[in-house]
């Protein structure tokens, strides 16, 4: 009710009552997911564990508040599971905590600047590069060129990989693609918004074809994206958490309904077996 129905305590208490004749306060209701929250816990780091052996990891991250004050929540995603992370820093530590020094897999993610300080293997976004040239095009005739050149170098590279080509192939494919790209990005450019975007993309040059040469990386982080759009709407009803502890809970239950919906399990039976486990063990 209150995570997958994003019901605020106060209608889980009275949907309690209503629905199943038990007299619950909105404080007990808190003290159940709190409690849900330890039981479930071990699960949840079990999560990050197979996170940080995974080959790809796509990552995405958007503001919230803790008692007022500005946080970030992470999500981490692969094919099977989705882990969420808040804490006060965007930086590098969160990425070194949360995936391990010595993470040796491929981050796809946007352009933010912690990401190339914790490793080099980056796949860069591409439908956000995409995305920026359609709208300097709309705004500035110059970069209207530039925009059809980025979308033909991008569909030629998808279509190539269709059938999987061998690793001699594929870097062919890249060393063209940069070609390609280096020639749209050394050309003369007037405006201060087309300098700024061609600059971007340049800071960006070696994380651009990671999809080409390794198999099984996305080039946009559609993934990571979708993962967050729900902590996005969950942001809008709660507003702000109040402590850590309630960001502790949330993490902990919003990671495993994402994932478990992933490994297409059904939650409520998910959570109930996982509870049962907990207990048995306790």
């Amino acid at each position: 009710m209150k995570y997958e129905e994003r019901l605020p305590f106060e209608k889980v208490s009275r949907g309690m009552e209503s629905e199943f004749g038990v007299p619950m306060t909105p404080a007990t209701a808190l003290d159940v997911t709190r409690r849900v929250g330890g039981w479930l816990r071990p699960e949840y780091e079990a999560v990050r564990e197979r996170i940080r052996r995974s080959r790809v990891v796509y990552v995405d991250e958007t503001g919230e508040k803790v008692d007022g004050v500005r946080h970030w929540l992470w999500c981490f995603t692969t094919d099977t599971e989705t882990l969420a992370v808040i804490r006060k820093s965007r930086g590098k530590k969160v990425l070194e905590e949360t995936l391990g020094k010595d993470f040796g897999g491929v981050i796809v993610c946007d352009g933010w600047r912690s990401y190339p300080t914790f490793t080099r293997n980056i796949q860069r976004d591409w439908a956000h590069l995409l995305r920026e040239a359609d709208w300097l095009a709309e705004h500035f005739e110059e970069a209207e060129p530039m925009k059809w050149a980025l979308h033909k170098i991008y569909e030629d590279l998808k279509a190539s990989l269709m059938d999987d080509p061998p690793p001699e192939e594929r870097a062919r494919l890249e060393k063209k693609a940069k070609r390609r790209l280096s020639y749209w990005l050394d050309k003369r450019y007037k405006g201060v918004e087309a300098k700024r975007f061609v600059q971007k993309v340049r800071n960006g040059f070696d994380h651009w074809f990671t999809f080409v040469t390794t198999p099984g990386v996305e080039p946009t982080n559609n993934r990571a994206e979708r993962a967050l759009k729900e902590h996005v709407v969950q942001r809008k009803i709660i507003g702000t958490f109040r402590n850590g502890k309630g960001t502790r809970i949330y993490e902990t239950i919003m990671t495993l309904l994402a994932t478990w919906k992933q490994q297409g399990l059904n939650p409520s039976k998910a959570i109930a077996e996982s509870l049962s486990a907990a207990w048995t063990k306790s």
